[in-house]
């Protein structure tokens, strides 16, 4: 793969977790908590944002072993949830805005190309726009698999008594190794999902 798709490649993920940590901050705003605006977060300049692994290393290395799984993270957007109006629902949006936000990236960009098939555009624009409807959709489904830190744990330990957090805990302690694991055995299980929700939006096979 040539250098040049590799940093569009990069760029696009990159792009696409800032947009989906801002979307956090910007949630926990709309509830109370100005954490992420003190710190200067709420900017879709990257260089607020870069992870130098998350963001640049693990995605440049993924493209260049040309796996099928390309994934990334940005530096975690702060917020109190004890500043929150509804910590339960509050934490429960501003987990889920990030999510939704890619989501609807993707669906703006999917109906784009749906919209467009009877036209002759070029194939590097169904080449950007289909990047950008799969990278946000992987974003999407793989955030709301509930592992620490995941934002689908965060939903879901919403709904946990108070009693739980000992568990939640030790959960997040080894959360880094269940990652792994989870990247490493089980991610490819999230490809129908993926390939059904393009389908849908694009009107083309993945």
């Amino acid at each position: 793969m040539q250098g040049i798709d590799v940093v569009f490649y990069v760029a696009i993920l990159v792009m696409s977790v800032v947009i989906h940590e801002i979307s956090h901050g910007f949630m926990a705003e709309y509830f109370g908590d100005k954490t992420a605006r003190h710190a200067g977060r709420l900017t879709l300049n990257p260089l607020k944002h870069l992870d130098l692994f998350g963001s640049i290393i693990l995605p440049t290395l993924l493209v260049l072993s040309h796996s099928s799984f390309l994934f990334g993270w940005a530096k975690p957007v702060p917020y109190n949830p004890e500043n929150l109006s509804n910590r339960k629902w509050g934490t429960i949006w501003v987990a889920t805005a990030g999510v939704l936000a890619n989501f609807f990236i993707a669906i703006i960009f999917g109906l784009l190309i749906r919209f467009s098939l009877g036209f002759n555009f070029p194939d590097s624009f169904y080449f950007i726009t289909s990047t950008i409807v799969v990278t946000n959709l992987v974003l999407a489904i793989f955030n709301l698999v509930p592992i620490p830190p995941l934002d689908g744990s965060k939903i879901l330990f919403s709904f946990f008594p108070r009693s739980f957090d000992p568990g939640v805990l030790v959960l997040e302690r080894y959360s880094f190794i269940l990652l792994i694991i989870f990247i490493v055995y089980f991610a490819n299980y999230l490809y129908p999902i993926l390939s059904f929700l393009y389908n849908l939006l694009v009107g083309l096979p993945l």
